[in-house]
């Protein structure tokens, strides 16, 4: 019985909210624009403090700079030499010669494990 009884509940509750609400906005309609306005307001200030302060996930500043550093080393990987079109600009980096870096060990290493070696599998 109270499984029947709940959506009848909540169809009458919808139903006296959509009277109240057709007889305020015809009796009274400056207030019910205004208190319209004052509840959309109001959802769009508890949003905003629900959406910056808990969902809107900042990177840390360590992870900026791992960020940073990987877009660095992306670009120099990645960089095309630009055809030199102008002569002034090719001299002056003549002069100026970068120092040249060693490659860098990679950080990954093999780790040998204790396989057996020879098994035939034609012998079996």
């Amino acid at each position: 019985m109270a499984r029947k009884l709940f959506p009848v509940l909540i169809a009458g509750i919808i139903g006296l909210a959509a009277v109240g609400l057709i007889t305020q906005l015809f009796t009274n309609t400056m207030s019910f624009f205004t208190s319209i306005f004052i509840m959309i307001g109001v959802g769009i200030v508890i949003f905003a403090v629900i959406y910056f302060v808990f969902l809107n996930k900042k990177p840390t500043p360590n992870e900026m700079k791992k960020y940073k550093k990987a877009v660095k080393q992306s670009k120099a990987k990645y960089k095309q030499e630009k055809p030199a079109n102008y002569t002034v600009n090719a001299n002056k980096k003549q002069g100026i010669q970068k120092k040249k870096r060693g490659k860098r060990p990679t950080h990954l290493r093999v780790i040998d494990g204790n396989k057996p070696k020879g098994k035939d599998r034609a012998s079996f």
